[in-house]
């Protein structure tokens, strides 16, 4: 054990080898935290660019300096409290949720042995039985941000020029990518500067959807028109955002939802669902983007025409969208607000 590990204040775990939108917070958040406090991931993967130490290195931590243990799944509560309780490890216990649903028996009864709770939106709180701090995550507005070239980038990824729609995330219903194709079935024939880019990956599950998908586009004759590029390395999904016109993610659920704010950042309005993750809270309507109604195609048709239809005022939308993030959603904002928290514990 180094004197480097009897330091640390905070341990965060990732215990999910798979991307998903937990291990995503983790590797945004943390390198911005560790400028201001001595915290680590934990866990398989994360290793690369952000500060680490293996779990094996946890278990025998000095057991004199108390610690703040952040989980965001059942599974990390369950080996923070084997840290505690087995390891006799000083840990206090702070969770996240973004889920705005009921939670299982089993996950309310982890949630009561918590020392302290984090939601990430006001919705995500009303579903916690135990009082919790509202903090909403936040990006990095260095690495999302409006390009000086758009249709160079377009050139550089092999994308259409004209009127460029976008929709990343998993392949999944609860996505909600039939609503956008629905639409495209719908908009696209009369509208033949339009093209759609989805990214994301559809696990073995999900994947008669997508091929539904896009079984019903090669139908309609519009497969040059509207494309599936799977998952993409990172650096080309920022870069993507910045090409776009509109974002949009027409979602049924959602834990929180970043992807409108990412595509914000770098300029680009987005359109989302009322009552589904935070995106009322990230999105002016009118003038950052807009709000519809979830699991409607018809509300999205309708949205995306107006955004067709009038381009100067879906232009004067990216000015106001990128200010929007900046004042709002920063992920210095989140950082520093999980680190109060973490310092209450602490002291």
């Amino acid at each position: 054990m180094t004197q480097r590990d009897a330091s640390i204040q905070v341990i965060a775990p990732n215990l999910k080898r798979r991307l998903s939108g937990v291990t995503t917070t983790v590797l945004r958040l943390i390198p911005v935290q560790a400028r201001h406090i001595d915290i680590r991931a934990t866990g398989p993967g994360l290793t690369q660019g952000i500060p680490h130490i293996s779990l094996w290195r946890v278990m025998f931590l000095p057991r004199d300096t108390w610690r703040v243990w952040h989980a965001r799944r059942n599974n990390e509560m369950i080996l923070g409290l084997l840290l505690r309780s087995v390891f006799r490890r000083k840990f206090k216990l702070l969770f996240t949720s973004a889920a705005q649903r009921d939670h299982k028996p089993f996950t309310k009864r982890l949630i009561a042995k918590m020392d302290a709770l984090v939601a990430t939106s006001p919705q995500a709180a009303g579903f916690l039985d135990h009082p919790a701090t509202v903090v909403m995550h936040g990006i990095d507005t260095d690495v999302f941000h409006p390009a000086e070239d758009r249709l160079a980038i377009r050139e550089e990824l092999a994308l259409p020029q004209g009127f460029l729609i976008g929709c990343f995330g998993r392949i999944r219903p609860q996505k909600g990518q039939d609503l956008l194709v629905e639409a495209a079935l719908e908009l696209l024939p009369s509208r033949p500067d339009i093209h759609i880019v989805f990214t994301g990956r559809a696990t073995q599950k999900f994947e008669a959807y997508q091929a539904d998908l896009e079984a019903k586009i090669a139908q309609a004759g519009l497969s040059d028109r509207v494309k599936f590029l799977g998952e993409i390395p990172w650096d080309d999904v920022v870069r993507l955002y910045q090409t776009l016109d509109v974002f949009t993610t027409p979602a049924r659920w959602e834990g929180f939802g970043l992807t409108p704010i990412e595509a914000m950042a770098c300029g680009t309005p987005a359109v989302a669902c009322h009552e589904v993750g935070a995106f009322d809270t990230q999105i002016v309507e009118g003038e950052t983007g807009h709000l519809i109604e979830k699991g409607s195609a018809p509300a999205l048709i309708e949205a995306l025409k107006r955004m067709m239809d009038d381009r100067v005022g879906t232009d004067k939308m990216r000015v106001a969208a990128r200010a929007h993030v900046e004042q709002h959603f920063s992920i210095e904002r989140e950082a520093q607000s999980l680190i109060e928290i973490y310092k209450r514990l602490l002291s």
